[in-house]
This record gives C-alpha cells, structure tokens and sequence, in this order.
C-alpha cells in the first residue's frame, strides 16, 4: 500500500511541471538555438562578402590607374624663366647725421621689373599648375614676391604667363647698403636672385596624380645705368614628388 502510494506521488510529481514566475511555464526548444546561431552565420556571410567586394574594388581601381600611367607615360613639365624687361632700378644711400656721405648706414632700393616665364606641358593630357610665388633676393635678403596664379594647359602645349615684381624704397642695412650701392655706382651690375617652386597635377579622366613640384631658380645681372637686364641664367632642379 505504501509503495503504490509513493509510486503515485512520483507520477503525478513527474508530469506536472514546475510554474515559472509569471504563473505559466516556459521551455526552450533547440528551434530557439539553432535559429540565433543562423542569424550570427547570415551575419558573418555579409561582413566577408562586403569585404571581398571592396577588396575587389580597390584592386580594380589599382588596375586602371596602372594601366592609364602606362598608356600616358607621364613627362615631366618644363617651367622656366623666359624674359625679364627692367622698368626702373634706383639706389638711394641714406646717410645718417653725424657721418660721411661715402659711409652710408643704408640704402633705400626700388625697383619694379616684369618677369615672363614659359610653360611647356609635353604630355599627352592636361597639367593643372597650382598658384606659385618666386621670391626675388638680393644677397639672400628677400626684396620681394612674384605671384603665378594657377592655370591649366592643354596637352602637347606652350603657354606664356606673366607677373611683375615692385619694390618701393626697400630699405637695406648697413653691410648690405654698402654693397649695393658699390654694385650700383662702380660695378654697374646689381645680381638678384629669383627662386620659387612650380606645382602640378596630372588630370586624365577625371583622376588627378600627385603633386609634381619642380623647383626654378634664377640669376638675372641688371645694369642700374643701362636700366636693363645684362644677363639671365637659370636652373630647373629635379623632379621632386
């Protein structure tokens, strides 16, 4: 008797659950686990997928910028210094109170002179040229800026650009006052310095490369008496990238 009794209890114990919380009871199913892991695998796929696709684009990409560099063999552009025309070139020593006039403190320098430059682009694209700023020394000391605005040339072209330099009543100290008023009123040659870095960019269809720079430096001889220009010498220095 005691036996079923107890047989009885764990039967009926066995097939009523234990209620949740809430009143109801709750199982997990392996439907609940197996539908999480497939969402973590769709997710997975996408992120591989995404990143092959741009992988492939970038490569793709590569590709036809090698092949365009290949097709246009890009040259190196020719900037250079054409003509230089000599408005004016005046010198005037300031001598200060007290001293000789042969031992002047400084020298009050104007000038104004045009300078025409040359741009040759020998590529078979255009050349987008980025504004530039020559500086004109004398004896390192700078007397004044040149400005090139940016302009585009044609493929397989030659363009002239133009700027001018003007100074009025630089004022040059005392060691360099004495040499430029010897080179003014003894020597009749005032050597001045022109230097500046030219940048470009190379368009083709639509793509523009790196910034070229070339870098031009100039040595131009002015006779103060003549008021024109004795001689020009430049150079254009390496590519530089």
């Amino acid at each position: 008797m005691t036996s079923r009794t107890t047989q009885a209890n764990g039967d009926h114990h066995r097939r009523r659950p234990y209620p949740s919380p809430g009143g109801r009871a709750h199982y997990l199913g392996p439907s609940s686990y197996s539908s999480s892991s497939s969402s973590a695998a769709s997710l997975k796929g996408c992120c591989c997928c995404l990143f092959l696709l741009l992988t492939f684009l970038a490569l793709l990409a590569i590709a036809v910028i090698l092949v365009i560099v290949l097709a246009v063999k890009p040259k190196k552009p020719q900037f250079d210094l054409q003509q230089v025309a000599v408005q004016y070139l005046l010198v005037a020593p300031s001598v200060a109170a007290g001293t000789t006039a042969s031992a002047p403190t400084a020298a009050y320098l104007s000038l104004n002179i045009s300078l025409l430059f040359i741009a040759e682009n020998p590529n078979k694209v255009g050349i987008r040229y980025g504004e530039t700023q020559f500086v004109v020394m004398y004896r390192g000391v700078p007397l004044g800026v040149a400005t090139v605005p940016a302009f585009e040339q044609p493929a397989h072209s030659t363009r002239l650009v133009q700027t001018w330099v003007s100074v009025s009543r630089f004022n040059v100290l005392q060691a360099d006052a004495l040499d430029l008023i010897r080179d003014t009123t003894v020597n009749d040659r005032v050597e001045l310095h022109v230097t500046g870095d030219v940048g470009a960019k190379i368009r083709v269809l639509g793509f523009t490369s790196p910034r070229v720079q070339v870098s031009v430096h100039c040595a131009i001889v002015i006779s103060p008496r003549k008021q024109s220009l004795t001689s020009k010498q430049c150079e254009v220095d390496g590519l530089n990238v």
